[in-house]
C-alpha cells in the first residue's frame, strides 16, 4: 500500500511574496497571527518538533522525511507551480531535493495549475472580487516541451514514484486545461524519447461522482478523489450554521466526526483507478478569518477511525492499485497537516502508523 502525502513547498521567502504581501512573508505569517474566532476554536496552531521552519534548510527537509516515515507515509507529492513561459513559484525546496539527492525519500509532483489571486469577501463569506497576482497560462506545445525539459532531472531521479513502471504526475485542475489530452500525449512521447516508460497521469478532483469519468476520457490513468467538497460538507446542516455565522460573524464549521463518513465514496471503494484521500483536519481561517470554513473537534482518535475506514478499502484492491493520497503533510494555513503541533504532538502521526501496522499484519 502506498500513502502519498501532498506537500506544500512554501515556508521560505520569495521575491514575489515580498511584493504581494510584504517583506519576509511566508505561510507562517498567517499561521502565527491566527486567532480563535469562537469558544473552543483551536487557534493559533503552533508547530512543535519542527518549529516555524524554513524549507531552505536541508536538515528541516530531512526531519520532515523522518516524521513521514514514522507515520507510514510512502512518499511526498510536491505541489509544483508552472504558470507558463518558464515562470514558476516556490520551486526552490524541490529543486534542492533533486539537486542534492537528499532526503532519500520517494517523491512525485502535482501541477497546481491555477491562477493565484487575492480575494475580497462579503460578511456572508461570498467573494465580492479578486485581484490577479499571477495568471495560469497554457501556451502550447513549445511551452509544454520547456515544462517537461525543466523537470527532466526530477523524472530521471531514482526516487521519483512510479505506478506500473510509469512516472506519477498529478494535475490539480485537469478540466481547466483545454488541451490536456494533447499535453498527455506529448509528455508520454517525450518521456519515451528520453528513455522513460511514460507517465501515470492522475487527475485531482473534489467531485469524482460528477467529473471522474470525464477526466478519465481525457487520457488520465486514474483519479485522486478528494471529497473535501464544500458543497457536500455544507449539506451537513450547513444552512442553519451559515445563518448563525452571519448573525454572530463567525466562520462556517462542521464537526469532523460528522464529516469523516463522507470523505470516501463508492467509486474509491470499488474502482481500482479511483484513489481516495485521507484528511486529518481542515481550518481555512488563518487565511480567510471569519470567511473561512473549518472542521471542529478533529482528534488523532477520530483520524484513526477515518484512516481505518479508507485504508482498509484500499488494501482490498489489486496490489499495484493500493494507493491513497493524504491531504496534506504541511498545509498549516488551512489547518490541514500531519506535522506535530503543541496540542497533539505526534498524535496524528501515531494514529496513521497504528492503522498501517494493523492492516499490514493481517
Amino acid at each position: 500500500m502506498n500513502i502519498i502525502a501532498y506537500y506544500l513547498p512554501q515556508y521560505h521567502p520569495t521575491k514575489d511574496n515580498d511584493i504581494w504581501w510584504g517583506k519576509g512573508f511566508t505561510e507562517w505569517t498567517n499561521v502565527a497571527k491566527a486567532k480563535p474566532l469562537f469558544p473552543g476554536h483551536y487557534q493559533p496552531r503552533i508547530p512543535a518538533d519542527l518549529g516555524f521552519y524554513d524549507l531552505r534548510m536541508s536538515d528541516v527537509r530531512q526531519k520532515q522525511v523522518d516524521l513521514a516515515i514514522e507515520a507510514g507515509i510512502s512518499g511526498f507529492c510536491y505541489y509544483h507551480y508552472w504558470f507558463g513561459n518558464g515562470k514558476q513559484e516556490l520551486e526552490l525546496p524541490f529543486n534542492e531535493v533533486v539537486a542534492s539527492g537528499e532526503p532519500n525519500f520517494p517523491f512525485c509532483l502535482c501541477w497546481a495549475n491555477e491562477t493565484w489571486s487575492h480575494k475580497f469577501w462579503n460578511e456572508d463569506g461570498s467573494i465580492i472580487g479578486s485581484e490577479t497576482l499571477i495568471e495560469q497560462k497554457y501556451l502550447g506545445e513549445d511551452d509544454d516541451i520547456l515544462h517537461f525539459n525543466t523537470l527532466l532531472p526530477a523524472f530521471k531521479d531514482k526516487r521519483y514514484m512510479q505506478i506500473d513502471g510509469k512516472l506519477v504526475f498529478v494535475i490539480y485542475k485537469p478540466l481547466a486545461f483545454q488541451d490536456v489530452s494533447k499535453f498527455i500525449e506529448l509528455w508520454n512521447d517525450l518521456a519515451r524519447k528520453n528513455g522513460l516508460n511514460g507517465f501515470y497521469f492522475i487527475g485531482f478532483t473534489f467531485n469524482a461522482d460528477k467529473e471522474g469519468e470525464q477526466i478519465l476520457k481525457l487520457g488520465f490513468d486514474a483519479i485522486d478523489s478528494c471529497r473535501l467538497n464544500r458543497n457536500r460538507i455544507r449539506g451537513i446542516g450547513w444552512f442553519f450554521r451559515k445563518i448563525i455565522s452571519i448573525i454572530f460573524h463567525t466562520p462556517r464549521r462542521v464537526a469532523y466526526k460528522k464529516v469523516i463518513p463522507t470523505l470516501i465514496g463508492e467509486l474509491e471503494r470499488n474502482c481500482d483507478n479511483y484513489f481516495p484521500t485521507i484528511i486529518p483536519n481542515w481550518d481555512h481561517t488563518p487565511r480567510s478569518g471569519v470567511n473561512g470554513d473549518l472542521f471542529t473537534k478533529s482528534t488523532p482518535d477520530l483520524f484513526e477511525i477515518h484512516c481505518m475506514d479508507v485504508l482498509s478499502s484500499v488494501t482490498k484492491k489489486n496490489t499495484n492499485r493500493q494507493v491513497c493520497f493524504l491531504k496534506s503533510w504541511n498545509e498549516w494555513g488551512e489547518g490541514n497537516y500531519m506535522e506535530p503541533d503543541l496540542k497533539y504532538g505526534k498524535g496524528y502521526i501515531y494514529a496513521l502508523r497504528k492503522v498501517v501496522d494493523t492492516l499490514e499484519s493481517l
